[in-house]
């Protein structure tokens, strides 16, 4: 049974595969910007007309997109956590004396 402070199954894969956490981290980090890019000014105009135009907005499909957008905000913070992680373990390994030819 892991202990609290035992590394997550993902972080010990990681470990095992440079190159794949190479590439998830990458993936991740593209991911993350391309979610985030302009996320912050989109839910601002739509909080925006919901509160401007009320009920009709809502009905006119506002909610759902103010949903839509806060879904991908939550998206984007998966992938800036899996990319945080494999960077973690990413400049764990190059830490290591010689880790480059490992």
């Amino acid at each position: 049974m892991p202990t609290p402070n035992s590394p997550s199954p993902l972080y010990r894969w990681l470990g095992a595969h440079p190159l794949a956490c190479f590439v998830l981290t990458t993936l991740s980090f593209v991911l993350f910007g391309g979610l985030s890019l302009d996320l912050a000014r989109l839910v601002t105009a739509n909080s925006s007309l919901l509160l401007a135009h009320g009920w009709q907005a809502m009905i006119d499909g506002g909610l759902q997109q103010l949903l839509e957008l806060w879904g991908k905000a939550f998206v984007a913070i998966a992938a800036y956590l899996v990319f945080k992680l494999g960077e973690q373990r990413l400049v764990q390994r190059m830490s290591r004396r010689g880790a480059i030819g490992d």
